[in-house]
């Protein structure tokens, strides 16, 4: 237990000493946090929009009224010209085209069929899905307002429905509160991941590596000094990543702090331990820095923190049952946003800890110590 507390002391002092990892615990992710939890959302707004009406009736300008009173449309210019705002769609200048006929008030007026062209710029799927969506959203809401204008609210034979809607856990749809724990995950996990596997292969460019093994210290401890104090450091990040949400984006906190350290802990036993296997396995902080930003990226891709898990291929979600960063930002949102207990998170725990004790033993028995 002695030369475990050593190993710990040297550790600190040399973490601390190191200019550049002061600035990746404290600084890094803060910015990180106020910048991204901006940046990273799949909220649609400012949709730039090109209105061709070639009706110019009041009925016409009624219509546009709504979609320029709308939060997520832009009406960029009017034209008269469907060959015109078709030129701007493909400058890329625009998102959406609505193509309103001539004679549409007419036709209104003469209980006929009318027909509202939509063009969309579909280079990003998701982008003119939404956009699809919401046009479609705002037509049908001005045809049922005519309809009622014009035959009462018991318009062919029904009554109006009303749909009141009511949001659990989230009832504001504030993006933020979604998107922050999932990139507080990966902060926590970034920060762990890298400094643990950065700080060991320094240490074998430096040649100090080769000094520790040949005394008598054992692989369990020499394991152990390296992978403490990253993960006390690491929880110290998660704990001020949830004060900065609380204070700077009002995070919900439903469920119990302290079982989110709890599985927290058994997470960063996985994340630090495969980061201590990367540095295992690598000579140099160039090697494993390019082995980390491979993993990394695909957990975060599989994740489930910018689409749903279970949109995936079968396949993929198979594979993601090994990906300690799906179960924590699931987890996570779970106990924060939900509420959730123990019994609802047991099957992540209970896995989490296994993979842990896994990869715990493979960078133990990695790495290579002189006899």
């Amino acid at each position: 237990m002695r030369t475990i507390l050593f190993l710990l002391q040297k550790e600190f002092i040399q973490i601390f000493r190191n200019r550049f990892m002061l600035p990746i615990i404290f600084a890094m992710p803060l910015v990180q946090m106020v910048v991204l939890v901006f940046a990273a959302t799949l909220e649609m707004k400012n949709i730039e929009m090109v209105i061709v009406d070639k009706d110019l009736s009041n009925t016409s300008r009624r219509m546009a009224g709504k979609f320029d009173g709308s939060p997520f449309f832009d009406i960029k210019s009017y034209t008269f010209s469907i060959d015109e705002a078709e030129d701007i769609l493909r400058a890329n200048d625009a998102d959406i085209v609505i193509h309103i006929p001539n004679g549409f008030e007419r036709d209104l007026n003469r209980e006929q069929g009318v027909s509202v062209q939509i063009l969309l710029d579909a280079v990003n799927a998701t982008t003119a899905g939404l956009s699809n969506a919401y046009a479609t959203n705002v037509i049908r809401d001005f045809n049922e307002r005519i309809i009622i204008e014009k035959l009462g609210p018991l318009a062919s034979g029904r009554e109006q429905v009303n749909i009141m809607h009511s949001f659990w856990y989230n009832p504001d749809l504030n993006y933020k509160i979604f998107m922050l724990p999932g990139i507080l995950v990966i902060l926590v996990t970034l920060i762990g991941m890298m400094l643990t596997g950065l700080n060991v292969v320094r240490e074998k460019e430096l040649g100090t590596a080769e000094q520790i093994n040949v005394t008598p210290i054992k692989k369990y401890q020499f394991i152990t000094g390296k992978l403490l104090p990253f993960w006390i450091i690491a929880l110290f990040e998660l704990s001020f990543g949830l004060t900065v949400g609380k204070i700077f984006f009002h995070l919900p906190m439903e469920g119990s702090i302290a079982l989110l350290f709890i599985f927290a802990s058994a997470y960063l036993l996985v994340a630090l331990s495969i980061g201590l296997f990367l540095a295992a396995i690598s000579d140099s902080q160039i090697q494993v820095m390019f082995l980390m930003f491979f993993f990394f990226l695909t957990f975060i891709l599989m994740a489930g923190i910018f689409t749903p898990v279970d949109s995936m291929p079968d396949w993929a979600i198979k594979v993601n049952k090994v990906n300690p960063l799906a179960y924590f930002i699931r987890v996570i949102r779970m106990i924060l946003l939900k509420g959730s207990g123990f019994a609802d998170i047991a099957r992540e725990f209970y896995a989490l800890c296994i993979f842990g004790i896994l990869m715990m033993l493979l960078a133990t028995w990695r790495y290579r110590k002189a006899s």
